[in-house]
């Protein structure tokens, strides 16, 4: 593929006869908000590409943006955004937005609703079917949507992949937190609980339930400084790699060329490495988020087996190991995990939580990508989620590919751009075939002369801590 600008879906909007979802079918009323106020389109160049820019307000206050190429192929990239700051957004990087915008597509993304929980799963997929309406009305109807999400958003879009069959014709997931948000605060409370019990009993009680931001922040602070110290002496390794492996913690970290299987001092070291750059301050704070949203806290640790959870996880035999170079008793440490835990989490809460931030299943092709050393959303949640869709039955419509890179969301462009091409293809042709093979995947990125790439045979241990 070359990178000058294409229809990459044009033959996709001539090929009427492979009967795709009609284009952006009537919305529910909840989805087919308007825009409140919508401002009046700006019009940018670059030296590749003239853009049109249009943004407005949502009925329940969410903002969005869109940026429209001048020679648009009639194709609009409806993008979720991540975790953080509720400010609409239309595309993962400018230099994704700048090559896309290049091949011809329309970019759309929305804020979700500003009001609530940064976790706005309660509003962002209504919200974005609500984009598509207002790009629409605004800029002009498109032939086909294609859905795009990262992280959080990556969540979000597996929702919509999930529900909306006739407003989409297909979904790209990049780093997506495709096992839900009730596997995510377990494992990690998991992990924290670990911690706590070994290095700083005192926050034990103040693990969930969290009142506010700051409250949270500080505890993170507290457990990352007991981990520091803990890092300094054998039996402190070995329990934080204990914590790790039920925390899915990827033992690749930035700068480091990956450990060797059977070198658990040097995949502690890097499991460390990622918990002492911030991994604790950024899932704390959004353990806050999390319970905003669903009311209370959603997770338990009472009648957890930690023992059985260990024997479960990939990251067993460097605990053994470690614990055995330190002289330490593993089976005492994780009986004593288990009888110590009394964390009682919301059966409302979970509810809430299990009904806005779960899916299991899917209504259009969706190509989900992740990195195979993410230290935020682990790469296990692939594994969960594929085994979930498949029970559905819906099994066909996925298809996954890996990145052998460290990070959260860490891609290149031609990675994401590749991804969505060979999604496109599918689109097209109705079958998957092997366009999602790494090396179908390395080929297309490679013609692209971007950035590279890094697609490899990789397939995902299973999710630690799945209750």
């Amino acid at each position: 593929m070359s990178r000058s600008p294409r229809r990459a879906l044009a033959a996709l909007c001539a090929a009427t006869a492979l009967a795709l979802t009609a284009p952006l079918a009537a919305a529910t009323p909840a989805a087919a908000a308007t825009p409140a106020a919508a401002t009046a389109p700006a019009t940018a160049t670059t030296a590749a590409t003239t853009t049109t820019r249009y943004s407005g307000t949502l009925q329940d206050g969410a903002t969005w943006i869109a940026d429209k190429p001048a020679q648009w192929n009639g194709i609009l990239l409806l993008f979720s955004h991540g975790f953080g700051p509720l400010t609409a957004a239309d595309a993962p990087s400018g230099a994704v937005a700048a090559e896309l915008l290049a091949e011809g597509y329309a970019l759309a993304g929305s804020s979700y609703d500003p009001h609530g929980s940064a976790w706005a799963l309660k509003s962002a997929e209504q919200d974005q079917y609500a984009t598509i309406t207002a790009f629409g009305n605004t800029a002009g109807r498109p032939a086909h949507v294609v859905s795009v999400g990262v992280s959080m958003g990556g969540l979000v879009n597996a929702e919509i992949a999930r529900d909306g069959a006739g407003r989409i014709d297909g979904a790209l997931n990049l780093c997506g937190l495709v096992a839900g948000g009730v596997n995510l605060e377990d494992h990690q409370l998991d992990a924290e609980y670990a911690l706590a019990w070994f290095f700083d009993r005192a926050d034990l009680p103040l693990l969930v339930n969290l009142p506010d931001a700051a409250t949270a922040s500080a505890l993170a602070d507290r457990l990352t400084g007991a981990v520091n110290a803990a890092q300094q002496t054998p039996a402190g390794r070995a329990r934080i790699a204990l914590a790790a492996a039920y925390l899915n913690q990827a033992g690749w970290a930035p700068g480091q060329a990956p450990p060797a299987p059977t070198d658990f001092a040097n995949q502690e070291a890097q499991q460390y490495q990622w918990l002492q750059q911030g991994v604790l301050n950024f899932i704390i704070p959004g353990r806050y988020a999390v319970e905003q949203s669903a009311g209370g806290n959603p997770s338990s640790t009472r009648g957890v087996d930690y023992t059985a959870l260990l024997n479960r996880s990939w990251h067993a035999d460097e605990v053994r190991a470690l614990y055995g170079a330190a002289g330490l008793d593993l089976k005492a440490d994780t009986a004593a995990l288990t009888a110590g835990a009394t964390i009682t989490g919301s059966g409302t809460a979970r509810a809430n939580l299990t009904a806005t931030s779960t899916v299991t299943s899917l209504g259009v092709p969706m190509l989900s990508i992740h990195t195979t050393a993410d230290q935020l959303v682990p790469v296990e949640q692939e594994n969960a989620y594929a085994a979930r869709v498949q029970a559905s039955g819906t099994g066909n419509l996925l298809r996954q590919a890996f990145v052998a890179r460290q990070g959260h969301c860490n891609f290149t462009t031609a990675e994401i751009v590749a991804g969505l091409h060979a999604l496109e293809q599918r689109l097209i042709t109705g079958s998957w075939g092997t366009v999602t093979t790494p090396a179908a995947l390395q080929s297309r990125a490679a013609a692209l002369h971007l950035d590279g790439s890094a697609f490899t045979d990789w397939t995902p241990s299973p999710l630690t801590g799945i209750r």
